[in-house]
């Protein structure tokens, strides 16, 4: 019977069913954190699929063993955390700053009041960029209760196409841990994820605006009472606790801070093709372009312009800095520990045994990865812990299988569409959403539920067609 298991498809296939499904019980029911209960999930497996216990956690003899567990943990880690570390960086300052105010203001005044959802939207998509979702919505939602008050009509209206724009630039683009984490765990470059990411959320953002002016419009819900202090604060000024006083930063400043490691990383990758190679100016796109330089040079612009230049000193700074890495830690974990997982899949066959399988029902890798992810988060809520989980499973099917960089980024995006769709009450995104814009469970279901499945099949979608085609 072990050794059934240990080298046979089947059996191999029973141990990652059995694997996941333990996955899903410690997250669930017994609300272990994801960091953990991936961390066990691979060790149990490991040992369960034979793989040696030298192999798995090393030798007490060599302090350079090269266990599964260093090289799972590091290899991803090496790759990602100056990444998100640095994209975390850029949002605080931009959000201390009151960047994202002056970002919102100027888009409802040039869009005007009949627009003003557009605007909510936009404004979204493109602080979404640098901030995490949910403080994006902490930072917006005061404006949010400001548009919704003046015209009198549903917050829906304006809420829903802000979160929109919070949430595919969340789920599909670089800085944020999703997209990086599948990046790195697939191999493909975040050049090629930003270009097909934007490509797949921008559709699936309109989309989501045409359901959030038609839903908006048949579901009244009032702006809260107990919010329009904040509402209060932030027709008031900047709405910046850092430094109130101060004159708010330029559009255009913030604009370029934003778009500007996006710009290099995407000269970086595509100049690395067009330029000749070993060329000077080959190698200076590529120094500019690789992400962890090319956020550190934002940040520091950041810094500089958002911050010293406005009059914050070097201990506000900092303060800014090392607060904003407080929630980073156990997102580092959880992809570290997915990463392990799936060094622990690929040594023991049971990647090999997947793709396999998938071969002979002849579903597509594409359709594959984004039905595991919708599954992971569905099942146990958190966006982040089913990008990490799925890439980890789907990572040894495309690892020798010969994909482009193109078609690798479509199987990102795929990954990454799965994780936003159907968000419910075991997703702590659905209860801001619900708290913040004082709309009931029940309206959440129908309203920012919805919403977010619109979101995932509609990048999804877009992800299919464009695979036919790269």
């Amino acid at each position: 019977m072990v050794d059934w298991l240990q080298r046979s498809t089947g059996g191999l296939l029973l141990l990652a069913a059995v694997g996941i499904a333990l996955l899903l019980m410690m997250i669930i029911w017994w609300k272990v954190e994801p960091f953990i209960a991936l961390l066990i999930i691979g060790v149990l497996t490991a040992l369960a699929a034979g793989i040696p216990v030298e192999t798995l956690v090393g030798s007490i003899q060599s302090s350079n063993s090269g266990s599964l567990i260093e090289t799972g943990f590091g290899n991803i880690l090496g790759h990602i955390a100056v990444i998100i570390g640095m994209g975390t960086f850029l949002g605080a300052i931009l959000e201390s700053s009151g960047g994202a105010h002056v970002l919102t203001r100027k888009l409802l005044q040039a869009f005007g009041e009949k627009r003003a959802p557009l605007a909510m939207g936009l404004a979204g998509l493109i602080f979404g960029i640098p901030v995490f979702f949910d403080i994006g919505i902490f930072v917006l939602a005061p404006l949010v209760y400001v548009v919704a008050k003046q015209s009198g009509r549903s917050i829906l209206l304006f809420c829903l196409p802000l979160l929109a724009g919070l949430s595919v630039t969340h789920a599909f683009l670089p800085p944020h841990p999703g997209p990086v984490a599948a990046a790195g765990l697939l191999g493909v470059g975040l050049g090629w994820v930003i270009l097909f990411g934007a490509i797949c959320a921008i559709p699936a953002w309109a989309v989501g605006l045409v359901f959030a002016n038609w839903i908006g419009k048949r579901i009244h819900i009032e702006v809260p009472e107990e919010m329009l202090e904040a509402a209060k604060v932030t027709k008031e000024g900047p709405g910046t606790a850092t430094a109130p006083e101060k004159a708010e930063p330029k559009l255009s400043t913030v604009a370029w801070i934003i778009v500007t490691p996006l710009i290099l990383i995407l000269l970086g990758t595509f100049g690395s093709i067009i330029l000749p190679k070993k060329s000077f100016i080959a190698g200076v796109a590529t120094f500019f372009g690789t992400p962890a330089i090319a956020l550190t040079i934002s940040v520091l612009l950041a810094f500089w312009l958002l911050g010293y230049r406005r009059g914050m000193s070097r201990g506000e700074v900092s303060r800014i800095a090392n607060a904003s890495l407080k929630p980073v830690a156990m997102i580092l974990l959880v992809v570290g520990a997915g990463a392990f997982y799936g060094r622990v899949l690929t040594v023991s066959g049971i990647g090999k045994a997947v793709q396999t399988s998938l071969a002979d029902v002849g579903l597509p890798v594409l359709v594959a990865a984004y039905l595991i992810s919708c599954g992971l988060r569905i099942a146990q809520g958190s966006a982040t812990a089913a990008i990490a989980a799925s890439a980890a499973i789907i990572g040894p099917t495309v690892a020798n299988a010969g994909y482009s960089q193109p078609q690798l980024a479509l199987i990102v995006a795929a990954i990454c569409a799965g994780s936003i769709i159907a968000s419910h009450v075991n997703d702590g995104g659905f209860w801001i959403v619900s708290r913040y814009f004082g709309i009931s469970v029940k309206d959440t279901l129908k309203t920012w539920t919805v919403l977010e499945t619109i979101l995932s099949v509609g990048g999804f979608v877009v992800a299919a067609v464009l695979m036919i085609f790269v």
